[in-house]
């Protein structure tokens, strides 16, 4: 693995996803709990969810919308989780008290002690819940012994996506298929495609009337192009 660029491993096992709703999820990798853009609390199709008894060791967030980031304050607090983000955002988790924080914007990485961590821009809008600026939206791809894998965030399809493949080998992609408001199931197809991996996870659908999706057809879509998509329940835990 070189500092030019975020390269696969040679030897993978396998890493613990669990799905929380909508697009916050965690993985774990050598025992360390990265959770991902929580958003439990506001989405009534998570009540079986306990958010004061989840965990993190970092917490990694895309954007500033409120269904990425309403319960991230009150998470980092009581874990002292470290919080990955941009600039905007890492300074705004500041502002409410957390100072555990690690700015990344996109095309910048950084090694932490469960693997590198590189951030990509994601083609999509970003404010924080009182409408303030919370700079642009961001993927990020994780690279690690047990595996490698890319949350791309919202966003709609773009060639930039190729830029991660060209960088990183990936197990896995972890996409938002809920269509009006980030990639629908056709575009993340194409995002797959772009990203050179056939499993992705699917995030970002049926929590709104607006983003409900037809499961079977959008995992029939996916077969049907040489690929496996995962339509996670809330709460179940894979190894992938």
């Amino acid at each position: 693995m070189t500092s030019a660029s975020v390269s696969a491993v040679d030897v993978r096992t396998t890493m613990k996803f669990t799905y929380y709703g909508h697009s916050c999820f965690s993985v774990e990798i050598k025992g360390i709990t990265i959770l991902f853009d929580p958003f439990i609390s506001g989405n009534e199709l998570a009540r079986s969810i306990d958010l004061n008894t989840l965990h993190a060791d970092y917490l990694v967030v895309s954007h500033g919308h409120f269904d990425h980031i309403l319960d991230a304050v009150a998470i980092a607090k009581r874990t002292m989780a470290t919080v990955i983000a941009n600039f905007e955002i890492t300074t705004w988790f500041g502002n409410h008290g957390i100072t555990n924080v690690h700015t990344l914007n996109p095309g910048g990485k950084s090694g932490f002690d469960f693997g590198i961590v590189k951030c990509f821009l994601a083609q999509h809008s970003s404010s924080f819940p009182d409408g303030s600026y919370a700079g642009v939206a961001c993927g990020f791809a994780v690279v690690s012994e047990e595996g490698n894998f890319y949350y791309s965030g919202d966003t709609g399809l773009s060639l930039d996506m190729q830029l991660v493949s060209q960088s990183t080998e990936l197990d896995y992609a972890v996409l938002p298929v809920g269509d009006h408001l980030t990639m629908g199931v056709e575009d993340a197809i194409q995002a797959a495609r772009l990203l050179e991996t056939g499993k992705v996870v699917g995030v970002h659908f049926d929590t709104f009337p607006q983003i409900v999706i037809d499961h079977q057809n959008a995992i029939e879509l996916f077969q049907a192009a040489g690929m496996d998509l995962m339509l996670l329940d809330i709460g179940e835990v894979i190894e992938i």
